[in-house]
């Protein structure tokens, strides 16, 4: 059988930005048959997420992703439905999702490393940063925030200071760099940072995670603000009721989504997901 494939043909480098020519197209051969214990899928949805960038490095910098390798099948977390199975646990029609899923049109995957798919934890006041005004639109119209900032419109700081009066107590951190630096100063005594990502570092030579400018540093000490690293694969045991709590959510109204979907294997490598790599979260659809 041939298939579909999208492998890394080159590294941007870990000063440089990504490209299209990082990655190429290139069609392989499955196995006609599968054996006990595997099974044969059909890729519908895969995730392009911001850390992917790290693992276009040589050294990912963290000991828990390991880096893509040149001229080999790039992978991520995706979600198919199985065609042909010779595993007790799955049967043809199932939909199944894994984090180490191959960028390619079928595979073959071991049964063990699926799992079929299956204001409301208490914050008063929730704010969103972004970088359009039509996005804080969506925040505030759709999406149930209180306030958005557009951080590319006007000063940041005033403008958390107008939309937090009180101060931030907990900090979702996905981009690092300057707009951090001005929420942390911002926080409160006792609060938390959860650091999730530093997207707009990937393509510098630092460490992860980033360290903070001093004077940063010292009002995260001075007010005993805990920033710890979040790690989702630190958390595999919660995924199956995470998934089942986020569906009951989703159903009743509570949940909103919102994806950018981009049509086609072929489209994966190209620049519309290059660019897609400082967007926190999109899928490609194939």
């Amino acid at each position: 059988m041939i298939v579909q494939r999208v492998v890394l043909n080159s590294r941007p480098g870990k000063d440089g930005n990504p490209v299209a020519e990082n990655f190429r197209m290139e069609e392989v051969s499955l196995p006609d048959n599968i054996n006990e214990g595997q099974v044969q899928v059909r890729t519908l949805y895969l995730s392009v997420d911001p850390y992917m960038r790290c693992r276009m490095n040589e050294d990912t910098g963290a000991d828990y992703i390991t880096p893509w390798q040149l001229s080999q099948v790039v992978d991520g977390g995706g979600i198919g439905v199985i065609e042909e199975s010779k595993h007790t646990n799955f049967t043809e029609g199932d939909f199944v999702t894994s984090f180490y899923w191959p960028w390619q049109t079928k595979v073959i995957l071991d049964g063990n490393s699926l799992e079929k798919i299956g204001r409301l934890l208490g914050c008063s006041r929730v704010v969103g940063i972004c970088g359009t005004h039509e996005k804080c639109v969506l925040l505030t119209s759709e999406l149930g925030f209180d306030a958005a900032i557009n951080y590319k419109k006007g000063n940041v700081a005033e403008q958390l200071r107008e939309s937090c009066p009180a101060g931030v107590d907990v900090y979702f951190d996905n981009v690092g760099g300057d707009i951090s630096d001005t929420v942390i100063s911002q926080m409160n005594p006792n609060s938390h940072i959860i650091l999730c990502g530093q997207i707009s570092q990937y393509n510098r030579d630092v460490p992860y995670p980033p360290p903070l400018p001093p004077a940063v540093e010292a009002i995260q000490k001075e007010r005993n603000i805990t920033r710890e690293r979040f790690l989702v694969l630190n958390y595999k045991d919660k995924f199956e009721p995470g998934i089942l709590q986020l569906s009951q959510w989703f159903k009743e109204g509570k949940l909103k989504i919102k994806e950018t979907v981009i049509n086609g294997l072929g489209n994966i490598g190209g620049k519309k997901m290059v660019d897609l790599f400082i967007i926190y979260m999109c899928s490609a659809q194939i």
